[in-house]
C-alpha cells in the first residue's frame, strides 16, 4: 500500500483535513514530533537539535559545521521505516524529506490566501495581529526549510503532486480530491516503488557517511549505483573524487561510485582535512576590512567564523545563534564592547568572550575581566596568538558542555 504526505499552511483547516483524511483512508497520522522522537532515540541525538533543524533558519555557522544537513539526513532515515510500513499520513515539515522519486507517496499541499487564513484564525478566537504574526512566522519557517532542501519556496508547486487552494472549499472537498488522486494507478506500491525506497535509504546512509567526514556532497543512488555531485570550489578534483569514493564505498549496499561536478563547481582553494566540528567564532568589530580579513584568515585555519560590524548586530544574532567564542572590539559606535559583553553574559553566559581592542586601557582590562571576559588582547595581534586563545576558550566551552551532559 501507499502513503500520503500532507503539507499545510497554518490556518487552512489543516487539523480537520488531516483527521477526515485519516478516517477516509484508514491510515495512521505521523507528525513531525513522532519522527523527531524516533530519530532522537535511534541515533542518540538531542531532540532539540532535530527540532531546530526543522523549524529555525539555517545557522550562519552551518557551512562549517554541516549540522543541519546531518540532522536532515537522520530524520530521513527515520522516515524510511515509516514509508516501508505504508498506510501513513505524514504531516508537517517532514513531508519534504520524501524524495520525488518515491512515487508511491502522494505529496499534497493545502494552501490559501493570507487574508483568508487570518479570518479563520480570528474566528478561532485569536486577535488579528497575533494571527498575522503566527502565519508570517510559520510561512517563513516553511520557506526557510524548503529553501535549505531544494532552493525553493514552500509554496512552489513543483514540490507536490497536487496543490489544493482551499478558498471557500470545505475540508470534505479537499479530502475527496486527495482520495481521488490517491487511487490512481501511478501511486500503487510496485516493485519499482520498493526499489526507489531502497535507493532513498542507501542515498541517505551514504550522505551521512560523507557528512561525518565533513563533505556536504549531493548524493543520488539507483540500484546500488551511487553518483556524488561536487557543487563547490575545489583545488584538486581528482583527489577529492578519490576521497569521496572511498568513503561511499564503506557503506553497505554501494556497488559503484561516480563523482561528477555540479553547476557551482569551480577550481579554487580547497582545504582537505579530517573533519571535526570547528569552534563557532563570532567576530564583532566596526572596522569592516579588518574583521572580514580576520574572518577569512580564521576560516583557513579551520575555525567557523562569522563577522558582524556593531554591537546591535551581535545581540540580534544571539537571538537565534549561540557561538562558542566571541571576539569583541571595545570601541564601537552605538553599543560599546562593554555593553555587548555585559548583555551577552546575561543572556548566554556559556559564550566565552575575548576582548580584542586597539584603544583599551588597564582600567578597561580590569572591567572586562571582572564582567566575565575570557581574555583581553591588544591590536595588532598575531593570528597564531589569537588562534591559541580561541582554542583555550573553546576547550573551556567544550569541558563545560561535557560536565553538564
Amino acid at each position: 500500500m501507499s502513503s500520503i504526505a500532507l503539507f499545510s499552511n497554518k490556518f487552512t483547516q489543516e487539523k480537520e483535513i488531516r483527521e477526515k483524511l485519516a478516517v477516509a483512508s484508514g491510515y495512521t497520522i505521523v507528525k513531525d514530533e513522532a519522527i523527531i522522537e524516533e530519530a532522537s532515540r535511534r541515533f542518540s541525538i538531542e531532540k532539540d537539535k532535530l527540532t531546530r533543524a526543522l523549524y529555525t533558519q539555517t545557522s550562519v555557522f552551518n557551512k562549517f559545521t554541516l549540522e543541519r544537513e546531518r540532522a536532515a539526513a537522520i530524520l530521513k532515515l527515520a522516515m524510511v521505516d515509516h514509508i516501508k510500513r505504508s498506510k501513513v499520513i505524514f504531516t508537517g515539515f517532514v513531508t519534504h524529506l520524501i524524495p520525488s522519486y518515491v512515487t508511491h507517496v502522494l505529496r499534497v499541499a493545502i494552501v490559501d490566501e493570507k487574508s483568508s487564513r487570518v479570518q479563520r484564525a480570528v474566528k478561532e478566537g485569536l486577535q488579528e495581529k497575533k494571527a498575522a504574526k503566527l502565519i508570517r512566522n510559520h510561512d517563513r519557517m516553511a520557506t526557510d526549510w524548503t529553501d535549505f532542501l531544494f532552493g525553493k519556496a514552500a509554496t512552489d508547486p513543483s514540490l507536490y503532486d497536487i496543490v489544493i487552494p482551499l478558498g471557500s472549499g470545505s475540508p470534505e472537498a479537499a479530502v475527496q480530491l486527495i482520495m481521488e488522486n490517491y487511487h490512481k494507478p501511478a501511486l500503487l506500491e510496485t516493485e519499482q516503488a520498493s526499489r526507489a525506497l531502497s535507493d532513498m535509504s542507501l542515498s541517505v546512509r551514504v550522505e551521512l557517511a560523507l557528512l561525518e567526514k565533513g563533505y556536504g556532497t549531493g548524493v543520488e543512488c539507483r540500484d546500488g549505483q551511487v553518483t556524488l555531485c561536487v557543487n563547490k570550489s575545489v583545488l584538486n578534483f581528482s583527489r577529492l573524487a578519490s576521497t569521496l569514493t572511498k568513503i561511499a564505498e564503506t557503506v553497505d549496499g554501494v556497488e559503484a561510485v561516480e563523482v561528477v561536478t555540479g553547476k557551482n563547481y569551480h577550481v579554487s582553494v580547497y582545504r582537505d582535512q579530517e573533519f571535526t566540528l570547528p569552534p563557532k567564532v563570532l567576530l564583532v568589530d566596526d572596522e569592516h576590512d579588518f574583521v572580514q580579513t580576520l574572518s577569512d584568515r580564521l576560516n583557513t585555519r579551520k575555525y567557523g567564523s562569522y563577522p558582524v560590524f556593531d554591537g546591535q548586530q551581535a545581540m540580534e544574532l544571539l537571538d537565534h545563534e549561540t557561538p562558542d567564542v566571541m571576539v569583541l572590539d571595545l570601541k564601537m559606535p552605538g553599543m560599546s564592547g562593554v555593553e555587548v559583553l555585559t548583555k551577552t553574559k546575561e543572556v548566554k553566559p556559556e559564550i566565552e568572550i575575548i576582548i580584542l581592542t586597539g584603544h583599551g586601557s588597564e582600567e578597561d582590562r580590569k572591567t572586562c575581566m571582572k564582567l566575565g571576559a575570557f581574555a583581553y588582547l591588544q591590536k595588532p595581534v598575531d593570528i597564531s596568538s589569537l588562534a591559541t586563545t580561541i582554542d583555550e576558550a573553546y576547550r573551556k566551552v567544550a569541558s563545560t558542555k561535557i560536565a553538564g551532559a
